[in-house]
């Protein structure tokens, strides 16, 4: 059986995708200089948390995925990221391709939730490969993948935050049942809100609770007990 070695050589964010996209650079060796003829891929991509450290607000930002810090020795478990599957062209000894990830800005999802919690440094991946492979010099052989084929890569979080502005710059992403959006959209129909963020924000200026009545200023003692001067007809005070 041919061994192969896979490597993830890098990551960049795809600037013409439809969606919110990762491409990862991936280079395949097979052992011997073997002609393949194809290759067909299965990649499941998996986050690692525990192969990187955390800052206070990183971990304050993760509470929700993992619970307090002291509980991420037993909590701290890999995150499902992405599964693609990849075709690869033929090629003899080595090559390198691309997988393409369509990615989700949905932070109900665990893989966006971890990801966007982190404000720095870089996420730290592991990608898993089987599949069929089609090799031989005359003829072909028809090869499985073996499922113990990995390759670990730390992807930069800068890449990950510069995929989410390309596609919702300066925004974040909320998800609502259809009721809830039924009744949010009769609300803006009814006042007549030219946005979703004009709606939000006039819903929030709503449930602020009402400032407090100014108190009446209270009387100057030194005025106690005194008596004014008796106004006259014409509005003049009487000497």
């Amino acid at each position: 059986m041919t061994d192969f070695t896979f490597t993830c050589t890098g990551v960049r964010a795809d600037p013409y995708a439809a969606g919110p996209t990762l491409v990862f650079r991936l280079r395949i060796t097979a052992s011997g200089g073997t002609r393949v003829h194809a290759l067909a891929l299965r990649c499941q991509l998996r986050i690692e948390p525990a192969r990187r450290g955390y800052g206070p607000d990183e971990a304050e930002a993760l509470r929700d995925l993992f619970g307090d810090r002291s509980r991420w020795g037993t909590t701290l478990r890999p995150v499902q990221f992405a599964q693609v599957a990849v075709m690869v062209p033929s090629f003899t000894g080595e090559t390198e391709t691309d997988v393409v990830v369509p990615c989700t800005y949905d932070m109900d999802i665990a893989a966006g939730r971890y990801l966007g919690a982190l404000d720095e440094g870089e996420a730290p991946l592991l990608m898993l490969f089987s599949g069929t492979a089609f090799t031989g010099a005359g003829g072909f052989h028809v090869e499985p993948v073996p499922w113990d084929r990995e390759a670990a890569y730390r992807m930069p979080v800068a890449v990950w935050r510069e995929m989410v502005e390309q596609h919702f710059p300066g925004c974040g992403w909320l998800r609502l049942p259809r009721d809830t959006m039924a009744d949010l959209l009769a609300y803006r129909s009814r006042h007549a809100l030219p946005s979703w963020e004009a709606t939000v924000r006039a819903l929030l200026d709503a449930a602020q609770p009402a400032a407090p009545p100014h108190p009446a200023p209270s009387p100057d003692p030194s005025w106690a007990g005194a008596v004014l001067p008796r106004a006259t007809a014409t509005g003049r005070t009487t000497p």
